[in-house]
């Protein structure tokens, strides 16, 4: 028998891996952006990610829209604990949206909107950032509902992953602007790619340990025997898919850094599985605790195989229009 729950937690996952998969570059560029000469440098930039960025946030709209309406009980703990920081993402979000279509429509203050666009691509991925190690960290539950106090989603540990996943966005921006210009724009996307890979692997170990402290499941999860002959290839291809990287930017190569680049995201996903499976707040509440009625997963699962193949066609149309690099003159 299908059981649809599970079909759902991938659909959900999916959608949470497209999101990163296509916003996290363009995010990366607005952390990354101050650090881009002021005119050509910043237009280029800007132009580099202007077709594709706003579609991006389809996939984010789709996860937690998914996590309502197939999983309700769990939207309904999760986002009480974590209003503060998903209230930050969205702020975040529109007043990036707002300074990217602005500094173009007001030359007069663009250096305004250039400091709202970085504001608001930082502020987005750390509270992004800080949502997911609040979840990895626990959850206060208690019955069916939430039982923890305002501030429980701050600690160290939620943090360490925000500044975590700004490196890891950061790194994304470079590879791509390697991927997507030229020239002196280019090297100096190279020169931070390669920076910031050696800043992520250090953020992975540190934030892998300190998962593992967090709850004794993790612990057994990881390091048990014979589970750990299975788990310790995550580690390994980590740091593989490293070297590949380096590999690849060494000899020049414009697509494939960022693609490695993605690889290191999804091995970090696939950790982040290994630790919560099958739970979706983990150690609290499981994907079959939180689903939705079987009826209700049936009728949203049409639409969403309707709707799901149709938003993929034109984001695969819209990548492939907008193919090539971007020239100083704003071209692809």
């Amino acid at each position: 028998m299908i059981d649809l729950t599970v079909i759902w937690a991938c659909i959900i996952g999916f959608a949470i891996v497209a999101y990163v998969v296509m916003d996290g570059f363009d995010l990366g560029i607005g952390i990354l952006f101050p650090f881009f000469k002021v005119g050509k440098d910043r237009d280029t930039a800007m132009n580099s990610i202007a077709p594709v960025w706003d579609g991006n946030e389809t996939w984010l709209v789709m996860g937690v829209g998914g996590l309502l309406a197939a999983f309700p009980l769990a939207y309904s703990i999760i986002l009480p604990a974590l209003y503060a920081p998903m209230i930050a993402m969205l702020l975040g979000l529109v007043f990036r949206g707002v300074a990217f279509e602005f500094r173009w429509r007001d030359p007069a203050h663009r250096a305004f909107w250039d400091r709202a666009f970085t504001t608001g691509s930082v502020v987005a991925t750390f509270a992004q950032g800080v949502a997911l190690g609040a979840l990895l960290q626990g959850i206060t539950v208690e019955g069916r509902a939430y039982a923890g106090g305002w501030w429980e989603w701050l600690s160290p540990f939620s943090v360490l992953t925000g500044f975590g996943l700004m490196v890891g966005y950061a790194l994304l921006g470079a590879c791509w602007l390697n991927w997507k210009t030229e020239d002196a724009l280019q090297r100096q996307a190279v020169t931070y790619a390669g920076r910031l890979g050696l800043a992520l692997l250090l953020m992975i170990g540190v934030i892998s340990l300190a998962t593992l402290t967090l709850e004794p499941r993790y612990l057994d999860r990881w390091l048990s025997f014979p589970g750990v002959l299975a788990t310790a290839q995550v580690p390994l291809a980590t740091l593989i898919v490293t070297f590949l990287f380096y590999r690849a930017l060494r000899r020049g190569k414009d697509a494939q850094p960022f693609f490695w680049a993605l690889a290191l995201f999804g091995l970090c996903l696939v950790g982040l599985g290994v630790s919560i499976w099958p739970d979706v707040i983990p150690s609290r509440v499981s994907i079959w605790e939180a689903a939705a009625p079987h009826r209700s997963q049936v009728f949203m699962l049409v639409g969403a195989s309707i709707m799901i193949p149709i938003i993929l066609a034109y984001t695969a149309w819209s990548y492939w229009v907008f193919r090539g690099k971007v020239g100083h003159d704003g071209y692809h």
